[in-house]
């Protein structure tokens, strides 16, 4: 009987709802990067400065980099990462806010879809 082969691929889901105290601090930081990346067009560093300075969320997804979740982690090597951010009305004490909840939603649906045959 042979072991079976397991992906070496790892999909981790990071979840996070901050609290931004000092927008002004967040925008500056970012505006700051933008400054200081010398690979990027002239063109494209006026857009991410609007957008930076615009929206507090667009600042901060700029400032936060999912590699750094890795980057120091013994034999991984990050293959693909995504992120957004988006203003939040957050209520810790509401049920629609518990951690956990889209991805046992995630899972049924792909066992659905196991079932089914889609997969």
């Amino acid at each position: 009987m042979s072991i079976p082969e397991t992906s070496r691929f790892v999909r981790l889901r990071v979840e996070l709802v901050v609290e931004v105290g000092d927008p002004d601090a967040v925008t500056k930081a970012a505006l700051r990067r933008v400054a200081d990346d010398p690979d990027m067009p002239e063109g494209e560093r006026a857009y991410t400065e609007s957008a930076v300075t615009d929206d507090t969320a667009e600042a901060l997804a700029y400032l936060i980099d999912p590699s750094d979740l890795v980057r120091e982690v013994p034999g991984v090597e990050l293959a693909h990462a995504s992120w957004s951010s988006e203003q939040a009305d957050y209520d810790p004490d509401s049920p629609d806010w518990a951690l956990g909840e889209d991805d046992e939603a995630d899972e049924v649906g792909e066992e659905a879809g196991e079932e089914a045959g889609l997969r």
